[in-house]
């Protein structure tokens, strides 16, 4: 965990950022997860079919490490809350 508020903690690994609900002491439900960018955090979306980082106010091509990466984070994040 690299920081928390009353509301959230803020997972980090990496470039990958992921907000996590804070229930207490406890975690609650996954919010975004994406990728930490000159312009601010980026979430992964697709338009046409191709893989974009969109952070406010800018929109890159997402590369493909850049989306593995963010998948295995969503995913090692989502099995270490469920275990």
């Amino acid at each position: 965990m690299a920081a928390e508020t009353g509301t959230h903690y803020l997972l980090v690994r990496g470039e990958c950022i992921a907000l996590v609900e804070r229930k207490g002491d406890a975690c609650g439900s996954i919010g975004g997860t994406g990728i930490l960018t000159p312009h601010g955090l980026a979430f992964l979306v697709w338009r046409e079919g191709r893989p974009v980082l969109a952070a406010k106010g800018s929109e890159e091509e997402a590369g493909e490490a850049q989306v593995e990466d963010i998948r295995r984070f969503s995913r090692d994040v989502k099995e270490a809350l469920a275990g």
